[in-house]
């Protein structure tokens, strides 16, 4: 590898950090109702804490910028490193910058390295990564959704279909590693909010299963 090709992978995987580090569901709370998000509710800097706390029409643009920039930072690491790496390095540099941009998500610069745990910004890197995985996506969500009335629950069992798309569909191997490996970050920083949850619910089925969507532990 060469130093022009160490120095584009570099940059894409900076470029990728800093927008993972735009903490919108932040942003949204301060400009909203004057609050630091990450006080409040589930004290998750995402956002199903801002549709919660701050409201319906924030919490959707918020969900909106955070799967966006998880998909954008894989596009610039692309538009950045096709034209000087070769195959497959920017097929690696590409999956690097989506894990880094959850990693920015989680320990964004601009907020002392306090974040959210990256899970519409994992949304994003994994829509990109293999399109082909939306349809199921959202349609698992919906059938999880419809049993649970569980939001988080529900769009994080719909993450399983990515790891099957990459053998099944992709048939890749890399791909299979990449959709897990994602997703051990947002998952590591929900254990503490699981544990919350289960101690105030009294046992798991109130834990999984929610009377409507408004209900929250």
């Amino acid at each position: 590898m060469s130093l022009m090709e160490v120095i584009f992978i570099i940059l894409a995987l900076l470029c990728a950090y800093l927008l993972g580090s735009i903490p919108f569901a932040y942003i949204a709370g301060r400009m909203k109702k004057g609050i630091d998000i990450r006080e409040v509710g589930s004290h998750n800097l995402g956002a199903m804490n801002v549709f919660y706390r701050v409201g319906f029409v924030p919490g959707l643009l918020v969900l909106a910028a955070d799967i966006a920039k998880g998909a954008a930072a894989v596009a610039l690491a692309r538009y950045i490193a096709v034209p000087v790496l070769g195959v497959p390095l920017h097929i690696y540099a590409q999956l690097l910058a989506g894990i880094v941009v959850i990693a920015g998500h989680a320990f964004p610069v601009f907020l002392k390295f306090h974040g959210g745990k990256g899970g519409a910004a994992c949304i994003g890197v994994l829509a990109f990564v293999m399109p082909w995985g939306i349809p199921f996506y959202i349609a698992i969500f919906g059938i999880m959704m419809g049993i649970t009335r569980y939001p988080t629950l529900s769009y994080s069992a719909a993450f399983l279909c990515f790891p099957f798309l990459g053998w099944l569909k992709y048939h890749s191997a890399l791909f299979i590693v990449f959709s897990i490996v994602l997703l051990l970050l947002p998952v590591i920083k929900y254990i503490p909010r699981i544990k919350e949850m289960k101690t105030r619910g009294g046992s798991w089925s109130r834990v999984l299963k929610r009377k409507d969507i408004k209900d929250r532990l």
